[in-house]
């Protein structure tokens, strides 16, 4: 479909903004990072775990690390929110568009003899 034909309306201008948020998200890892007693240290030590082909997996993180990690596991959950946020308003265009659509042809139908 052409960009073009895409009617701006107010899902298609928040699509747009959120995109441009999309573009904005610096370094992302999938993941939950999570402390553990190390034996016989004061300080924890981190863990990244995650999914790989259906199984859970874990990284050890270096604490030097962890900040860093931190943050990009956090622009995941932020990339994650922004992606459900643009899958929402993708479906409203496309639901507007078949309701226009069909509002066409109940008027045509009505105006034809």
């Amino acid at each position: 479909m052409n960009p073009s034909a895409i009617i701006l309306n107010r899902h298609t201008q928040a699509r747009q903004a959120i995109l441009r948020q999309i573009a904005q998200t610096g370094p992302f890892i999938e993941g939950s990072l999570s402390p553990f007693k190390r034996p016989g240290c004061a300080q924890p030590g981190w863990h990244l775990t995650f999914k790989q082909r259906g199984r859970t997996r874990t990284l050890y993180v270096p604490l030097e690390l962890v900040a860093e990690v931190k943050q990009w596991t956090l622009n995941y959950r932020r990339l994650k929110r922004l992606v459900r946020q643009v899958t929402r308003h993708s479906r409203a265009l496309i639901h507007g568009h078949l309701a226009n659509r069909r509002a066409a042809s109940r008027s045509r139908a009505l105006t034809s003899p």
